[in-house]
C-alpha cells in the first residue's frame, strides 16, 4: 500500500433546520395559537482514531465531507431531526492543521481519541417559541445558522519509541529486519527506503517497543537534497534516536566521523529539538571488518566525534550485538514508565 503521510481536506459542517411558521388548526377549536416547531441542529466534523489505519491514503480519493444539516421544524410543535455527526477516520499521530493560517489545531495521539474540526449549525426557532401574554399569535421565526467550514492540513507523524538516521545504505532496514518481524526493502543501492517503516521488537512477556525507519539523509537534505527532510517528522515524537553509521564505507564517501557530523547538522537544521534527543551511537557492518581491527574502527568513530553518549557496535546481517542493543533500548525505555 502507498505510504501518504500529507493530506489536504475540506470540511463542512451541517446547517441547522429553520424553525416553523405554524397555528394550531383543528375543528371546534379557535385561535388554537402557534405550533411551530424548531429546527434541528447540524451535525458535526469528527476526526477520530482508527487503529487499523496507518497511511491517509483514503484522503487520495475523497477530498471533501459535509456533515447532514438539521431537518426543519413542523407543525403541531414537532422539532426537526438534528443532523448527525460524520466521523472521519484517521491514523494515530494525525497533526491537524489550518490551512488558511497555519495554527496546530490539535494531534490525535490514542485509540479512541476524538476532535471536532467543525461545528455544526445551530437550529432555527419556531414561532411558538415567540408567543406572549402580548403577542399571542406571533408570525416571527429564525432560521438555522450554517455551520462551519474548513480547509484543513493533515499530517501524520508516526507513533515510535526509536527511531533510526542514517545515509543511505547504512544498514537500517536490515536492522530492523533483524530485531522485529517487519520486512523492509533491503538492496545493494543508496534509497532502498522510499517510505517510512515501523517494527515491533519484542522482548518478552509485556516487553516491546516500537522502531522508526525512515528514508537515509545525505549532506543539504534540509535544502531539499535527496529526498530531504520530509520524513523527519516522523522522528519527533520518538524518545530515542539511533545513529546508525557504516563503520567500512564503499571508497570515494564520506567516514564514518564525516557521516555522524552530517546527521547533526542535518536534524539541526531541521528541528533543534530534535537535535537534542536523546541519541545512541550504532556502528554497522562489523562484518565487513575483520574481527581483531573491529574495536579500534569503533574506537575511532567515538575519537573522532567525541561521542558522550551510549555505543552500541552491531552486525544486523550476522545478528550480531543486536540483542544487546534491544535490550538496552528496553531498559532504558522502561525507565521512562
Amino acid at each position: 500500500m502507498k505510504f501518504v503521510d500529507e493530506a489536504a481536506i475540506s470540511v463542512e459542517a451541517g446547517a441547522g433546520g429553520n424553525g416553523c411558521l405554524s397555528f394550531r388548526r383543528e375543528k371546534y377549536i379557535p385561535r388554537g395559537g402557534p405550533d411551530g416547531g424548531d429546527g434541528g441542529d447540524g451535525g458535526d466534523v469528527v476526526l477520530c482514531v482508527d487503529p487499523s489505519l496507518n497511511t491517509l491514503i483514503d484522503f487520495r480519493f475523497r477530498r471533501r465531507f459535509r456533515a447532514e444539516r438539521g431537518r426543519h421544524g413542523q407543525g403541531k410543535d414537532r422539532t426537526g431531526r438534528a443532523g448527525a455527526d460524520l466521523r472521519i477516520p484517521v491514523p494515530a499521530g494525525t497533526v491537524v492543521v489550518a490551512a488558511d493560517n497555519g495554527e496546530t489545531l490539535g494531534e490525535l495521539t490514542t485509540i479512541g481519541e476524538e476532535m471536532v474540526v467543525a461545528r455544526g449549525g445551530r437550529r432555527g426557532l419556531g414561532n411558538t417559541r415567540f408567543k406572549s401574554s402580548t403577542n399571542r399569535a406571533p408570525r416571527r421565526t429564525t432560521e438555522g445558522c450554517p455551520g462551519e467550514c474548513r480547509e484543513l492540513r493533515l499530517e501524520l507523524k508516526l507513533l515510535a519509541d526509536v527511531g533510526l538516521v542514517g545515509m543511505p545504505n547504512a544498514g537500517k532496514s536490515t536492522l530492523v529486519r533483524a530485531v522485529s518481524a517487519a520486512r523492509p526493502k533491503v538492496a545493494d543501492y543508496p534509497f532502498t527506503t522510499l517510505v517510512p517503516s515501523l517494527g515491533v521488537v519484542r522482548r518478552g512477556p509485556d516487553r516491546s517497543f516500537v522502531i522508526a525507519d525512515i528514508p537515509g539523509l545525505i549532506e543539504g537534505a534540509s535544502g531539499g537534497a535527496g529526498l530531504g527532510i520530509r520524513f523527519l517528522r516522523h522522528l519527533s515524537r520518538t524518545r530515542v534516536l539511533l545513529h546508525l553509521v557504516d563503520v567500512a564505507p564503499v571508497t570515494g564517501s564520506a567516514g564514518p566521523a564525516e557521516q555522524v557530523r552530517t546527521l547533526e547538522r542535518e536534524l539541526a537544521a531541521f528541528d533543534p529539538e530534535l537535535a537534542r534527543r536523546e541519541r545512541w551511537l550504532v556502528p554497522t557492518k562489523l562484518d565487513l571488518v575483520p574481527p581483531p581491527e573491529r574495536a579500534d574502527a569503533v574506537a575511532a568513530i567515538v575519537a573522532d566525534t567525541a561521542w558522550a553518549g551510549p555505543v552500541h557496535p552491531v552486525s544486523a546481517l550476522a545478528r550480531e550485538g543486536t540483542d544487546t542493543l534491544c535490550e538496552a533500548l528496553m531498559r532504558r525505555l522502561e525507565e521512562d514508565v
